[in-house]
């Protein structure tokens, strides 16, 4: 049985090492512009493309790789870049130690509209001036990793929440009262997690906006305004996400897959997966 190659550690060679930086296309020299197969990272990735020809695959969704983009992904989703030619551009990757390390708490990255962890991840549009500002801050990044200055952690640091700031400074905001923000972002993050620990059990809206003690449309509602699909919606892209990987990288049959996954029959999983997906779970596998 196949499985996901994953990359838990942000330097193979150092263990200890939480933040990595390089250039797109040092990393194509390096391997002969050869792509990596899918994976997954334990930890954060972020790309900024200036200039690039290919395919980003996230969660099995193709996005066309070009330039004034640039991509977030979060520890766990698959992804597999392939490049009709050289790109240029900046990798940069961070785990949760690195965010610990320098004083950056976890709320402030579940609160960017920037990592969606489940579902559609598509790239940000940059205009010019913002693809320059990034590349400065990036370029700042590289300057302090490669150096010796004994404060370099912290001014990454520092530089890689400006850096995410600016990006989220374009995305959509909730025109809401910041009070009202706050507690939306708190039912957010403990329905994000309860879908992590439920989602092969719980299936339905109700069971969650049970738990956090509110109703099934008041839990709607406030997910929607935050990333934009409903809290119905959030759930079926975490099943279907899990059931594209085990189709795609083990070796359980459909049925298999339907019962890990919380569905009493394997026809009630498989039609459950074409709503979701626009094909039967044995097409996606034979499409693989």
């Amino acid at each position: 049985m196949s499985e996901i190659k994953t990359y838990s550690n942000v330097n193979r060679n150092d263990s200890s090492k939480s933040f990595g930086i390089s250039r797109m296309e040092d990393i194509h020299e390096k391997h002969g512009g050869k792509p990596d197969e899918p994976h997954r990272h334990n930890y954060y990735t972020v790309v900024l493309v200036k200039k690039a020809s290919g395919q980003h695959f996230i969660d099995f969704k193709e996005f066309v790789l070009q330039g004034h983009q640039v991509y977030f992904i979060s520890p766990g989703q698959v992804h597999q870049i392939i490049e009709a030619e050289k790109s240029f551009g900046y990798a940069m990757v961070f785990s949760t130690q690195f965010l610990v390390e320098n004083h950056i708490p976890l709320s402030f990255i579940e609160d960017l509209n920037l990592f969606n962890d489940y579902g559609d991840t598509p790239p940000l549009e940059l205009d010019e001036p913002l693809m320059e500002q990034l590349s400065g801050f990036s370029e700042q990044m590289i300057n302090y990793y490669h150096s010796d200055d004994k404060f370099k952690d912290a001014a990454i640091g520092a530089i890689i929440k400006l850096f995410l700031i600016s990006c989220n400074n374009i995305c959509t905001q909730p025109q809401n009262h910041p009070q009202q923000i706050e507690s939306g972002n708190t039912i957010l993050r403990r329905f994000k997690t309860l879908v992590d620990e439920h989602y092969t059990q719980w299936h339905a809206t109700s069971q969650y906006a049970m738990e956090l003690a509110i109703s099934p449309d008041h839990l709607n509602r406030t997910v929607k305004s935050l990333i934009g699909k409903t809290a119905k919606e959030y759930i079926q892209s975490r099943i279907t996400t899990a059931a594209k990987r085990m189709l795609y990288f083990s070796g359980l049959t459909t049925k298999e897959i339907g019962y890990h996954l919380g569905f009493s029959e394997p026809a009630h999983f498989s039609a459950f997966f074409k709503k979701c997906t626009g094909m039967p779970p044995s097409q996606f596998k034979k499409n693989r």
